[in-house]
């Protein structure tokens, strides 16, 4: 299980950014082709393997998982802070939204057909990463794909480097080695987008984001 306090202080930090969190982040797919091309690609894969409900996992104010049912799937979020829910809720009221743990998700085995991470494993200190990623395994029925978005770190030699994030503590990984934690699990790599920082980005790391599909 993921340590209670580095859980209970990232929820609480959320909480309290929450306004602030959706007002900067509400219309950010619309500046970000790459993601977009990605999230699509993720779609078709999903719809490809067959019928199933797909989780935005750390969902935030929900503008994520609104897109993934624009883009035909069947999605609901999931995240920690009950104050992020509430404002998904308010701004997407014919969506579904939940509070709970990445760590111990209230879904059946095998019940999706996709699961979406989009930064939200990045305040999961490193020894309890793990697990999370094996709660996602879990709740993948065979054949599911998982898309996950990271910040990447520059040294092969440290898997994991924290950084200093504006809401609360945060790690950036080594993506070879995150990648072969999934593929330990059975989840093998698809494809990996790695997108260079821009002259005008607050923090100069990659963006990862890797797709893999529960064999």
């Amino acid at each position: 299980m993921v340590e209670h306090d580095a859980l209970t202080a990232t929820r609480e930090a959320y909480d309290d950014a929450a306004p602030t969190y959706a007002e900067l982040f509400r219309d950010s797919l619309r500046d970000s082709p790459l993601d977009r091309a990605i999230l699509g690609a993720f779609a078709e894969s999903v719809t490809a393997s067959g019928p199933g409900e797909v989780a935005d996992l750390g969902c935030g104010p929900g503008h994520v998982t609104a897109h993934l049912v624009e883009l035909g799937l069947s999605a609901f979020g999931v995240d920690a802070s009950a104050a992020m829910i509430e404002l998904a809720r308010q701004a997407y009221p014919g969506l579904r939204f939940e509070v709970g743990s990445m760590a111990a998700l209230n879904i059946a085995d095998g019940a999706l057909g996709g699961v979406l991470s989009r930064w939200s494993i990045i305040h999961t200190p490193p020894r309890e990463v793990p697990a999370v990623l094996a709660e996602f395994h879990r709740v993948l029925a065979p054949g599911g794909h998982l898309l996950v978005g990271f910040s990447g770190s520059e040294d092969p030699t440290h898997p994991t480097q924290v950084f200093d994030h504006a809401v609360a503590p945060a790690y950036r990984w080594w993506p070879d080695h995150l990648a072969a934690m999934l593929r330990e699990l059975g989840l093998a790599e698809v494809a990996r987008m790695v997108r260079e920082p821009q002259p005008t980005d607050r923090r100069q790391f990659k963006a990862i984001q890797l797709l893999v599909r529960k064999d």
